[in-house]
């Protein structure tokens, strides 16, 4: 038998860590707070228009271009508009949540397979400490 077939422990487990987080109250309040969102237009609209001048002032930074004192100001100003939306504000403390979850998540399991064992909370913190976690494996190190 396969570690990936249905009647394995692993994927048993697996369903089971998958039933927990769908059946957990917070999980619950999140989700709602992502579709509470994803149903107001008007704070769609007004995280999309944010979302798109904050990569248009990035791209513009990156090309070199000194970006004018108005065009930081417009944009804080839009941000903070945004945040003050108790819709959009809630959706992207979910959004973060829910990542911030699925890293972790991912992380654990990534370090059980790496070291044959589970990982110890000072691996595990370790791991959050440098760009490659910990085990030259990220994007950033030479």
């Amino acid at each position: 038998m396969t570690l990936i077939a249905d009647t394995s422990a692993v994927m048993t487990k697996t369903r089971e860590l998958c039933a927990a987080i769908a059946g957990d109250e917070n999980f619950s309040r999140l989700q709602k707070d992502v579709e509470r969102f994803l149903d107001d237009d008007c704070a769609r609209l007004m995280y999309q228009a944010v979302h798109e001048r904050g990569e248009e002032l990035h791209q513009k930074q990156h090309a070199g271009m000194k970006l004018a004192p108005t065009e930081i100001r417009e944009f804080e100003a839009a941000r903070d508009e945004l945040m003050r939306n108790e819709v959009a504000s809630a959706f992207l403390q979910a959004q973060g949540e829910l990542e911030s979850l699925q890293r972790t998540i991912a992380k654990y399991v990534t370090m059980t397979l790496e070291l044959g064992r589970v990982p110890t909370e000072g691996e595990l913190a370790e791991a959050e400490g440098g760009c490659c976690g910990g085990h030259g494996g990220g994007g950033c190190c030479s």
